[in-house]
């Protein structure tokens, strides 16, 4: 049965976008950027809500521009090599190679997805998430925190939810990142 992962970037107070949607303050630097796509270099499919997906989608050309660094160059071959679900009512079409859209989140299709694969299945974007989460779907968080605090804004966690967690991992980087990977106890 594959691995249902959910992967953020956040701020200390637990926020991916501030109040004005800004995220700016999130890039890697090298250091964590090249940790990050050793984590995604086993995902074979990404679910994104379509505001993830449109940030995301920028690495369909963007890790292949000359001149980009070789951890650059390797997570847009990653993000490539990956196949791509977006949630979302209003995408009209899809800019990106396998890539597919569905109207809405079906919690049994992404549990036959799970369990018609032994691979890792990232998802992406806090509200697409939430919904995982509330269906006890997602096996694991990884977190990225930041060492800033933005005041209010897009939460990487959804309020009111109640989640168990078991710590399996946690390394600081250079920056003051600090990266945590729970499991999620039923």
């Amino acid at each position: 049965m594959g691995e249902l992962i959910y992967t953020g970037i956040t701020s200390l107070d637990g926020y991916v976008a501030d109040r004005d949607g800004n995220f700016s303050w999130s890039e890697p630097d090298e250091e964590v950027h090249r940790f990050v796509n050793d984590l995604e270099r086993d995902v074979g499919s990404y679910l994104f809500g379509r505001r993830m997906y449109e940030v995301m989608s920028v690495w369909e050309t963007f890790g292949s521009a000359p001149g980009a660094p070789d951890y650059i160059q390797d997570f847009g071959r990653i993000w490539q090599d990956a196949d791509k679900v977006v949630y979302s009512s209003s995408l009209a079409a899809v800019q990106t190679a396998r890539t597919r859209v569905e109207r809405r989140f079906d919690a049994g299709a992404v549990r036959k997805l799970k369990d018609g694969t032994d691979g890792k299945i990232g998802i992406g974007g806090p509200t697409l998430a939430a919904a995982a989460l509330r269906a006890g779907l997602v096996d694991e968080c990884r977190l990225f925190v930041n060492p800033v605090a933005v005041g209010g804004g897009l939460r990487f966690l959804p309020d009111g939810l109640t989640l168990k967690l078991d710590l399996l991992e946690e390394r600081r980087f250079g920056n003051g990142v600090v990266y945590l990977r729970y499991r999620t106890l039923a």
